[in-house]
């Protein structure tokens, strides 16, 4: 993609940073990542997850043994053993999912949006998300016709499926369709008023990804979200990136005009900080009274789901959903002005 779209959300991130970085790798565009060479990333028997995005402090997992590694056409790809949290499946350096934890995220990012309708799903779009996880739990609720993936690296769901089995099964559900392409393209070239849920696993907002936040490709999910629909979209730490948050809900409150904007979070320990948000937006419905209010759940739970043995749900929950979008004091003063409902 272009970098002349440069944002005051990717001017931000430089200002909490001191330089240009590329973080967490995005599924949709190919980043250049500046995280510690291989040799300072293992060593000693650790892995060490250090960036200037997180300066002063560094995520370590003792490793018993590194069992795959290549590049793609867009980054590396690494997975390793862990003493402590089972597989771990690295991209470009940084630490994108584990056997352990990788529930906390994937739940939250796929089940806040859908129960958050005031209708049932039908079709649901996700942007990046290569590792199958969202599609494993979209794939629960029972009311979807259609899912499907915009992942520019095939690599991603290769490796997934040979490592991560039980995140990849996902990939199984007859109702997705695996789109290996630009996301952002695949997100302008949509119909309007299409999908009824958009999910954007999306990485951090600077360098090559920073057009992810950028009000263009924000316009572009508006446009093919129907109205009632829900944008849910990874948001960042609280603890580490709370201007480039505020940046965000600010410019989705006038992106989704006459919607709603909310932020939700989930804890997730081998994440920066051990948490990390999502921002939901709902397009303004002209036959509806009030706009949504993602805060309540209205689908019902979803539950285990037999043909691919997927177990019962490990983190969200009814009360998880309605719990999840109350904020400390110092992030409800700081988004102020820019949520609807907090």
């Amino acid at each position: 993609m272009p970098k002349s779209l440069l944002s005051d959300l990717g001017k931000k991130a430089e200002q909490l940073t001191g330089e240009r970085t590329h973080d967490r790798p995005s599924s949709a565009i190919h980043p250049n990542s500046n995280m510690t060479s291989k040799t300072d990333a293992f060593k000693d028997g650790w892995f060490r997850e250090m960036s200037t995005m997180w300066p002063g402090q560094a995520m370590g997992i003792k490793v018993k043994e590194v069992v795959y590694e290549a590049k793609s056409d867009f980054q590396d790809v690494c997975v390793f053993e862990s003493e402590a949290y089972g597989t771990v499946l690295l991209l470009d350096g940084v630490i994108q999912a584990t056997d352990r934890d990788e529930f906390a995220y994937q739940e939250m990012i796929a089940h806040l949006p859908v129960c958050a309708l005031d209708k049932p799903a039908k079709r649901v779009l996700v942007v990046g998300g290569g590792d199958g996880g969202v599609l494993r739990e979209l794939a629960r609720h029972s009311s979807i016709e259609e899912i499907h993936m915009a992942e520019i690296d095939k690599m991603v769901p290769e490796v997934s499926k040979k490592y991560f089995p039980n995140m990849a099964v996902g990939f199984e559900d007859p109702r997705v369709t695996l789109h290996i392409c630009d996301g952002i393209k695949f997100v302008q070239d949509a119909a309007p008023d299409y999908y009824d849920v958009i999910v954007v696993d999306s990485s951090d907002p600077v360098g090559p990804a920073e057009v992810l936040f950028e009000r263009p490709f924000f316009e572009a999910l508006h446009r093919a979200v129907r109205p009632g629909g829900i944008v849910c979209t990874q948001a960042e730490c609280l603890w580490l990136h709370l201007p480039i948050i505020k940046s965000l809900a600010a410019m989705c409150h006038e992106v989704f005009e006459g919607g709603s904007v909310s932020y939700a979070t989930t804890h997730i320990p081998t994440y920066p900080c051990g948490q990390i948000g999502m921002m939901l937006c709902s397009k303004a419905d002209p036959n509806a009274a009030a706009p949504l209010n993602p805060i309540l759940a209205k689908q019902p739970c979803p539950g285990p789901l037999a043909k691919l043995n997927v177990g019962d749900l490990q983190y969200y929950s009814t009360e998880i959903h309605s719990a999840s979008f109350a904020l400390p004091k110092f992030a409800k003063d700081a988004l102020a002005g820019s949520l609807s409902f907090q």
